[in-house]
C-alpha cells in the first residue's frame, strides 16, 4: 500500500508540475488579449509565430536525450557515466547551436522572416532551457519530485509575475519614477513578453547549479552512441509531433499574405486557447494512468482494466467538450479578452474535438509501450504530420486558420485509427465501441449542432447537455457511485 501512495503522490506530483506550465500560455491570453495591452492582433500573431518556433526548437535542441537518459540510468551499471556522459552532450550541442546562432542571426532572421531583435532573445531562451533538461531528468530519476515540482512551479510564477509587471504596471511606474523610467522602452511589448521568459529561464538555471558542480564529467563514447540511437527516434516522433500541434501557425504566416497574416494568426492562436480545457484533461489525464499501464502490464487480464480506462476517458471528455461548446460564448471574455480576437470563433470545436481525438489516441498507444514497439509511435506522428501539412499546404490560400483546425482535427482523427488498427493486430483489447461509439457521436454531434446552428441559444444548448450528462450517467451510474462512496 505504501508503495502505491509513493506512486500516487508523485504522479500528481510530476502531474502538477507538468500541466502549470501548459498553464501559462493558458492563463496569459487573458492578459496579452485585453485592448491597450499589445498594439493589435497582428502584434499577438506575431508572438504565436515566435512560440511555436519555439516548440520546434525545443524538440530539437533535446533530440530525445532526455528519454534516452531514463532508458540508460535504470539500465546501465555505471549511473554516473549515464548522467556525465548526457550532461556534456547537452552542453556541447547547446553551446555549439548557441554561438552558431548568434553568429548567423541575421540569416536566421531573413529566414524565418522574424526581427533580429526578437531572435537574440529566442536564441538565449533556447540555450537556458536545454541547458536544464538533464538536470530536471535525473531529479525524476532520483525521485526527487517535490524538488522537480517546486522549480517548476517557480519558473511559471516568475514568468507570470513579470510579464503582469511589464505590460500592466511598467509604464505607469515609469512615470512616476526615474529608476522605472530608465527601463521603461515604449512600444516594447513583444520584447517585454520574452524578457519575462528569459529572466525565469535564467533562474531556473541557476538553481540547477548544484547539479552541474556536483556531476562527474567523464563522456563514454561508446555509451553515447547507443543512447543516440534510442534517442533519434524519439526525435523524430517529437518532431512529428511538434509539427501537429503549432507548425500551421508558421504555415499561416508563410501562405497568407503578409497584410493578414499575422492578424489572422492572432485571431487563430487566441481562440484555439479556449479549446485547452480539453488539453489540460487529457494531458493530466494521461500523466496519471500512464503509470498504471505499465505497473498493471504483467496482471491478469490487464487488458479488460484498459478497456474501462478508455469508456471512461471518452465519457468524461464527452461531457467536457459539449460543456465547453455549450457555454464557449460565455467563456470567451473571460479567456479571449478583446472581441477583435472572437471572428476565430469558428475553430472552437473543430479544435475542442481534435485535442479529444488526441486524448484518445494516448489512451489507444498502451499497446505499443507495453510491447516496446515504440516505433511505431513515431510512425504514426509521422503520418499525423504529413496529413497536418498536406492540407494546410493545400488549402491555407483559400480558407486561411480554418484550413488549419480542420487539418489538426482529420490529422489526429486518422492517428486514432491507425493506433486502434495496429494495436488490434499486436495486442488485442476488448474495446466496447459500442458505448465508446455512442458517447462520441452523440457528443460530437451535440456540440455541432449547438454550435454551428443553435450557437448562442441557451435554451437549446443548455437541455442537449442535460439529456446527454443522463445518458452518461445512466450508462456509468454503478461506478460513479462507487467513485463516490471511497
Amino acid at each position: 500500500m505504501s508503495g502505491l501512495k509513493a506512486l500516487f503522490k508523485q504522479t500528481f506530483i510530476y502531474g502538477l508540475a507538468t500541466v502549470l506550465p501548459r498553464m501559462l500560455s493558458f492563463i496569459l491570453v487573458p492578459l496579452y488579449t485585453t485592448d491597450g495591452v499589445l498594439s493589435s492582433v497582428a502584434e499577438y500573431g506575431k508572438i504565436s509565430v515566435i512560440f511555436s518556433y519555439f516548440v520546434l526548437f525545443n524538440v530539437v535542441l533535446a533530440y530525445g536525450m532526455e528519454t534516452a537518459f531514463f532508458r540508460f540510468f535504470n539500465k546501465d551499471e555505471n549511473q554516473e557515466t549515464v548522467i556525465g556522459t548526457s550532461a556534456i552532450s547537452l552542453i556541447v550541442s547547446s553551446v555549439g547551436f548557441f554561438i552558431l546562432a548568434l553568429l548567423f542571426q541575421n540569416q536566421i532572421a531573413s529566414f524565418i522572416d522574424i526581427d533580429v531583435k526578437y531572435i537574440k532573445l529566442v536564441i538565449w531562451i533556447l540555450l537556458l532551457d536545454a541547458l536544464v533538461i538533464i538536470p530536471f531528468a535525473w531529479l525524476r530519476a532520483a525521485q526527487r519530485p517535490m524538488r522537480y515540482a517546486i522549480i517548476k512551479i517557480l519558473n511559471v510564477a516568475i514568468n507570470l509575475g513579470l510579464n503582469i509587471f511589464f505590460l500592466l504596471y511598467l509604464s505607469d511606474l515609469a512615470d512616476q519614477s526615474t529608476l522605472f523610467e530608465s527601463v521603461y522602452v515604449t512600444n516594447f511589448e513583444i520584447n517585454y513578453i520574452f524578457i519575462a521568459n528569459l529572466i525565469a529561464s535564467g533562474i531556473t538555471l541557476a538553481f540547477m547549479l548544484p547539479f552541474y558542480t556536483s556531476i562527474t564529467y567523464s563522456f563514454n563514447t561508446v555509451l553515447w552512441k547507443k543512447m543516440m540511437r534510442y534517442a533519434i527516434p524519439v526525435l523524430i516522433a517529437g518532431v512529428a509531433f511538434s509539427v501537429n500541434e503549432t507548425f500551421d501557425r508558421i504555415l499561416l504566416d508563410r501562405l497568407l499574405p503578409k497584410d493578414i497574416a499575422d492578424t489572422e494568426i492572432g485571431m487563430y492562436s487566441a481562440c484555439y486557447k479556449i479549446a485547452l480545457f480539453m488539453t489540460l484533461f487529457a494531458t493530466a489525464y494521461r500523466l496519471g494512468i500512464e503509470p498504471f499501464f505499465f505497473s498493471h502490464a504483467k496482471t491478469k487480464n490487464p487488458q479488460k482494466n484498459y478497456a474501462r480506462i478508455l469508456e471512461f476517458f471518452v465519457a468524461s471528455g464527452s461531457v467536457i467538450l459539449l460543456s465547453v461548446v455549450v457555454f464557449a460564448d460565455l467563456l470567451k471574455p473571460y479567456i479571449v479578452r478583446s472581441e477583435a480576437y472572437w471572428e476565430a470563433m469558428w475553430i472552437v470545436p473543430i479544435i475542442l474535438i481534435a485535442n479529444f481525438c488526441l486524448g484518445i489516441y494516448h489512451n489507444l498507444s498502451v499497446w505499443y509501450k507495453i510491447t516496446d514497439r515504440t516505433r511505431f509511435g513515431a510512425y504514426i506522428s509521422i503520418v499525423g504530420a504529413l496529413v497536418t501539412l498536406t492540407i494546410n499546404i493545400l488549402f491555407i490560400k483559400t480558407y486561411s486558420y480554418k484550413a488549419s483546425a480542420i487539418a489538426t482535427l482529420i490529422a489526429y482523427a486518422i492517428m486514432v485509427l491507425l493506433s486502434y488498427y495496429f494495436g488490434r493486430k499486436y495486442y488485442p483489447i476488448p474495446y466496447n465501441l459500442k458505448k465508446i461509439g455512442i458517447y462520441l457521436a452523440l457528443s460530437i454531434g451535440l456540440s455541432v449542432t449547438s454550435f454551428y446552428y443553435f450557437r448562442g441559444n441557451f435554451a437549446i444548448g443548455i437541455p442537449m447537455l442535460i439529456v446527454f450528462l443522463g445518458i452518461v450517467y445512466m450508462s456509468e451510474r454503478k461506478e460513479i457511485k462507487q467513485l463516490l462512496k471511497s
